[in-house]
């Protein structure tokens, strides 16, 4: 449950808040590979010893080194810290997901929307592979030019919101939205999205982010088959010890709320920090993938 803070969280206020999380993330990532102990490590085991006034010093024979920040890293901060657009999460619920990553990361994170916080996703995972998917290609363009380290891809939603009700009674209940043996490209339900790349179907992820596409009216796209497939990657695992993290943001709507409990499962849920909900969805092979209930 989320505490309210004693003083309002102004757009500026959360933007500094977030450089400092970066800054902090960055100081966690690069310090596995400096730490002030190497600099009174001996290289070679040879020391070149020198007397003066002040008495005896001991000097490597190879200056101490240390590793520079990568690019990338340096990009996302410098990005962040001389921005005036805040990401699209509060603080509290970037943090939800960022607790994740730190357990599992460098690992493989498929993300639902490219946005303003998609080069953050991407520095939090260092290392590993993130994608993303958007349903507006000239947007995907735009990114690109200026951040052309992202990897994004488009996609192309048949649904809209005014469908969210109908689809909700067409597949509840019915058998093949529920197979897990069934291979999502070949997949008869409709909720189960087809056409997206190669890529998504043939990498095992560890996060998944829902966080689009639009769903703010009814003639948008909505949520409901991309929260039904990140559901059904998650189930069909290959390996059976794992568990797929998935967040879903907005929950505060009726499409996100209704469709992650239902497809996602409420027992699955994890926790839920303001409009985030963490998802931990494990792998179905390990039964077969017949003879399993869809949810707990």
């Amino acid at each position: 449950m989320t505490t309210s803070l004693p003083f309002p969280m102004t757009p500026k206020l959360l933007l500094s808040s977030f450089v400092s999380l970066v800054v902090i993330t960055l100081f966690f990532i690069t310090r596995t590979s400096f730490s002030p102990s190497s600099l009174f490590q001996p290289q070679n085991n040879t020391l070149r010893i020198s007397t003066s006034s002040t008495g005896s010093k001991l000097q490597s024979s190879k200056s101490a080194s240390c590793s520079k920040i990568p690019p990338s890293l340096a990009d996302a901060l410098v990005h962040y810290a001389a921005s005036n657009v805040t990401p699209q999460q509060t603080l509290s619920e970037i943090s939800v997901t960022k607790k994740v990553l730190e357990k599992k990361s460098p690992c493989n994170f498929l993300v639902f929307g490219l946005g303003h916080d998609s080069l953050m996703w991407a520095t939090l995972n260092h290392g590993g592979r993130t994608i993303f998917l958007d349903e507006d290609e000239s947007w995907i363009n735009q990114i690109a030019q200026k951040f052309p380290s992202l990897e994004s891809y488009h996609v192309r939603y048949k649904t809209k919101v005014r469908d969210a009700t109908a689809l909700m009674a067409a597949t509840r209940d019915r058998e093949e939205c529920r197979s897990v043996s069934t291979d999502l490209r070949v997949s008869t339900c409709a909720l189960a999205l087809k056409d997206l790349p190669e890529v998504v179907y043939e990498t095992e992820w560890d996060l998944i982010m829902v966080d689009a596409p639009t769903g703010f009216d009814d003639e948008t796209p909505g949520r409901m088959t991309a929260i039904y497939t990140a559901g059904m990657i998650a189930r069909r695992r290959k390996d059976d010890r794992e568990t797929t993290a998935v967040f879903v943001h907005d929950v505060n709507r009726k499409v996100e709320d209704e469709f992650s409990m239902e497809f996602l499962c409420r027992d699955y849920m994890t926790e839920q920090e303001g409009i985030l909900r963490h998802f931990t969805v494990p792998s179905h092979r390990n039964y077969g993938f017949s003879g399993v209930k869809f949810c707990p």
